[in-house]
C-alpha cells in the first residue's frame, strides 16, 4: 500500500456511523454521524461527503467497510423469501435442531423459528453416505420441477444442503446448476461451498442463513458502490469479516454470513493492534458503543477465535437459544448495555439497564430528538463524565435538563436523588459487564487480573475505570480516537480467508497424501483470493489447524499445526500437538483411546497495516479547568481536572480524578489513578490497588 494512499474505514453501528480517513499511515479525518436505520447508506454517504471536504476523491485508494446489517436482518427477519432443497426425509432438520433445551425446566420453552417455513423446505431424491460414496443418484427432474416452482412463486433465494455433502459435493453442484439454468435470477447457496463441515443441522442452518441475507447484502453493497461513484470515488471496497480479516466485495456477496459479526470484530482487531503497539500483547478488549458492549480476550496480540456462534437468540445471553452459524468469528461476548440502553426500575425495585435501546432514533433524552426514557448516556451526563458543550467536539449539544427530567421519574420510584439514581445506573452497567467478562474468562481458563483492559467505543472509556476496578484489572489503555476505533480496526486489519474441509477419520487411518493435497488446494485458493486485494505471495502467512477429539467424545478441540504438513511426519506431529493441548486443558490424557480428526482448516492471511493517531498539537493549555464528577471511590461528587487530549505530549502524566476529553469520546480516570502518555499517544492508566 503506497504511503500517500488515502484509505477510508466505515463502521455502521446501532447508534452512530463512524468514518476515518488515513494518509501516510496517519489519521487525517474523522466523522461520527447518527446512523439512519431505515437506510444505513444515507449516513455513509453523508459521512463520506464530509470527509471529502478536505480530500480529493481521486486520492482515495481503498474503502474498508463493516456493518451490522447481517445480524440485524436475521434478528428482525427482514431477509429474502428463501427455499431449502434437502435430502428426502430431512426437511425437518431445521425444526428439530439438536434437541438441546437451553432451559431444562421451562415447560413453555421458545425456540427461534426456522428462517425457512416448512412449506418451502423441499425434498430431493438423492443420498450420499458418510464415506462419500453415492447410495442414490440425484433425481434432476425433481430439481427442475422445484426450481420452476421457486421461480413461479416468488422465491428470492435458494439454499441447498444435502446429507454428507461435505464429503462429496457432486449432488449439490448438479442441483445448483439446474436451479441456475431454470431460475437464473435466484441466488443459490450450497452447503459444500458455504460450510463444508460435518454436523447436519448446523451446516444447514448456516447455509440457509447465507441464502436468506444474500439478496439484501448484494443490493446494499451495490448501493454503497453507486453512492461512492456518485461522489467520484472509484476505489475498490473491502469488507470486514467476523474473523477479523478483510475480503473483497465479490467474496462478501457470495458468503455474506461471514459478515455476521463484522462491526464487533473490527473493535477487537483495533484493541489487538493498540495493545501490541503499547507493548501489552495480552489484553481484554472492551468495546462499548451506543447500543451494546462487547468483550474479547486477546493473547500474544491475537484475538481468540471461535468456530461457531449464534444469532437471533430468544434469550440473548443463553446458548442454544438462537440460530447457530458455523463460521470463523472472533470469540467475543456481548456483555451488557450501550450508551443508549434504557434504564428502568426492575421487578425487585432495583435499577435495571437494557436490553432495550433508544438507539439513534429517538436516541437518549439528552439528545433532544424525542427520547423520554432515561438511558446510560443521560446518567453519565448527570454524573459529570460528559461535557454537554463538547459532545462530538461540540457539533451536537447535549441537554442536561432533558436528562434530569428523564432520570427524575426513575428517581422518584427509587426514592433517591437524580444524581444517586444516575450513579446507580452507571454502577449496575459496570457490574453487569464485569460479571459477564469474568465468566467469559473463567470458561476459557484465563485470569483477567494479568490482562490489560483496552477501552474503545464512544462509551467504553467512560465506563472502563469502573469495569476494571470490579475485575481487579490494574492497567487500562485509553487509545486516541477511541470512539471510532472500530473504523480504525478495519484499516489495520489484514486480508484473510479461511477454509475448512471435514474428513472424519481415526488419526491412525488418515491418508496423509490426500490431506496434504487438499490443504495445498485450499492454500492455492487463498492465495488467489488475497491476490485480488493486492497481497503479494511473499507477504502471506498460512496457518493449518485441525479439529480433533478422542473417539467417542462429543466435542472436538481446534489444534494449531503450524504453516504446513508433510506427509512423512504429519501423523506424529498432529498427535503430539493434540495431546499437548488436551493435557493443558484437562490435565490428563485418557488411556486406551484413539484420537480422531473431524475437520481440517487453513487460514491465509496478509500483512497488518499501520495507523497512527493524529499528531498531538502540544498546546500549552492542556487544562480545560475543573468540573464536579461522581466518584465511586468517594461515593459522592469530587472536583476533577478536565484535560484537552489533543494537547497531551508523550511522557506527560495525568492524575485522577480527571476526565480527558476528545471529539469522539471521554476517558474517566478515578481517584488514585495515574495515567502516562505513551509515545504512540495511548493513555496507560495504573489503577491504585
Amino acid at each position: 500500500m503506497p504511503l500517500d494512499a488515502v484509505r477510508f474505514g466505515i463502521d455502521i453501528g446501532g447508534t452512530f456511523t463512524d468514518l476515518v480517513a488515513i494518509k501516510d499511515g496517519r489519521v487525517i479525518g474523522v466523522e461520527k454521524i447518527l446512523t439512519t436505520p431505515d437506510d444505513p447508506a444515507v449516513a455513509v454517504a453523508e459521512g463520506v461527503r464530509a470527509l471529502l471536504a478536505t480530500i480529493a476523491p481521486g486520492e482515495v485508494t481503498e474503502i474498508v467497510h463493516g456493518t451490522t446489517l447481517v445480524p440485524n436482518a436475521l434478528i428482525e427477519r427482514k431477509g429474502a423469501l428463501t427455499a431449502l432443497l434437502t435430502t428426502r426425509g430431512f426437511r425437518d432438520s431445521l425444526e428439530m435442531r439438536r434437541e438441546h433445551r437451553y432451559d431444562l425446566y421451562d415447560l413453555f420453552l421458545k425456540l427461534p423459528e426456522p428462517l425457512v417455513p416448512r412449506r418451502h423446505r423441499w425434498e430431493v431424491t438423492e443420498r450420499i453416505l458418510a464415506d462419500g460414496t453415492v447410495d442414490t443418484e440425484i433425481d434432476l427432474a425433481e430439481v427442475e420441477s422445484l426450481a420452476a416452482l421457486a421461480r413461479d412463486t416468488g422465491i428470492e433465494a435458494i439454499a441447498i444442503s444435502f446429507l454428507h455433502s461435505y464429503r462429496t459435493a457432486v449432488h449439490e453442484q448438479a442441483a445448483a446448476e439446474v436451479v441456475r439454468r431454470i431460475a437464473p435470477s435466484i441466488p443459490v447457496s450450497i452447503s459444500s461451498d458455504v460450510v463444508p463441515e460435518i454436523g447436519e443441522y448446523v451446516r444447514t442452518s448456516t447455509t440457509v442463513a447465507n441464502a436468506y441475507v444474500q439478496p439484501m447484502v448484494g443490493r446494499y453493497l451495490a448501493a454503497i458502490e453507486r453512492d461512492l461513484q456518485t461522489v467520484e470515488i472509484c476505489a475498490p471496497m473491502h469488507v470486514m469479516l467476523s474473523s477479523g480479516g478483510l475480503a473483497d466485495v465479490d467474496s462478501a456477496r457470495h458468503h455474506p454470513i461471514r459478515m455476521s459479526e463484522s462491526g464487533p470484530a473490527a473493535g477487537v482487531i483495533a484493541a489487538a493492534y493498540i495493545g501490541r503497539r503499547a507493548g501489552h500483547p495480552d489484553v481484554l478488549a472492551f468495546d462499548m458503543g451506543g447500543t451494546t458492549a462487547k468483550a474479547c480476550l486477546i493473547e500474544g496480540g491475537v484475538p481468540l477465535i471461535a468456530r461457531q456462534h449464534e444469532v437471533a437468540r430468544v434469550d440473548r445471553f443463553l446458548k442454544e437459544s438462537g440460530l447457530p452459524i458455523r463460521t470463523s468469528v472472533v470469540d467475543l461476548i456481548e456483555i451488557g448495555a450501550g450508551g443508549g440502553s434504557i434504564a428502568r426500575v426492575g421487578e425487585f425495585g432495583l435499577p435495571k439497564v437494557g436490553p432495550q435501546s433508544a438507539a439513534s432514533v429517538p436516541g437518549p433524552a439528552c439528545y433532544g430528538r424525542g427520547g423520554e426514557e432515561p438511558t446510560v448516556t443521560d446518567a453519565d451526563l448527570l454524573l459529570g463524565y460528559l461535557n454537554a458543550d463538547f459532545f462530538l467536539g461540540g457539533s451536537m449539544r447535549l441537554d442536561r435538563g432533558l436528562a434530569e427530567t428523564a432520570v427524575d421519574g426513575m428517581a422518584r420510584n427509587l426514592q433517591l436523588s437524580a444524581v444517586d439514581t444516575a450513579a446507580g445506573i452507571h454502577r449496575v452497567v459496570n457490574e453487569n459487564m464485569a460479571a459477564a467478562a469474568r465468566m467469559h474468562a473463567i470458561e476459557r481458563g484465563r485470569d483477567l487480573r494479568r490482562f490489560t483492559l483496552v477501552a474503545t467505543g464512544g462509551a467504553g472509556p467512560v465506563h472502563a475505570w469502573g469495569v476494571a476496578k470490579s475485575l481487579g484489572v490494574t492497567q487500562v489503555i485509553f487509545p486516541p480516537s477511541a470512539g471510532v476505533a472500530s473504523a480504525i480496526g478495519m484499516l489495520v486489519a489484514p486480508p484473510v480467508f479461511d477454509f475448512s474441509r471435514s474428513r472424519p477419520s481415526l488419526l491412525a487411518e488418515v491418508d496423509w497424501k490426500e490431506v496434504v493435497a487438499e490443504l495445498n488446494e485450499m492454500r492455492a485458493k487463498g492465495m488467489e483470493h488475497l491476490a485480488r486485494v493486492g497481497v503479494a505471495t511473499d507477504e502471506l502467512r498460512v496457518g493449518v489447524q485441525a479439529d480433533l477429539r478422542y473417539h467417542g467424545q462429543g466435542e472436538p478441540m481446534t489444534v494449531d499445526l503450524g504453516s504446513e504438513l508433510r506427509p512423512d511426519s504429519a501423523g506424529d506431529h498432529v498427535l503430539s500437538s493434540f495431546e499437548r493441548k488436551y493435557l493443558a486443558v484437562f490435565g490428563r490424557l485418557p488411556e486406551g483411546m484413539e484420537a480422531e480428526v473431524l475437520t481440517w482448516r487453513l487460514r491465509v492471511e496478509g500483512p497488518w497495516q499501520s495507523v497512527d493517531a493524529p499528531a498531538s498539537k502540544g498546546a500549552s493549555q492542556k487544562s480545560k479547568g475543573t468540573r464536579p464528577i461522581y466518584s465511586e471511590e468517594r461515593r459522592g461528587v469530587v472536583e476533577a481536572d478536565v484535560i484537552d487530549r489533543y494537547a497531551l505530549l508523550p511522557g506527560e502524566v495525568v492524575r485522577g480524578p480527571a476526565v480527558v476529553e476528545e471529539r469522539e469520546s471521554t476517558a474517566v480516570i478515578g481517584v488514585g489513578g495515574v495515567a502516562t502518555v505513551l509515545p504512540d499517544l495511548n493513555l496507560l492508566v495504573h489503577l491504585r490497588d
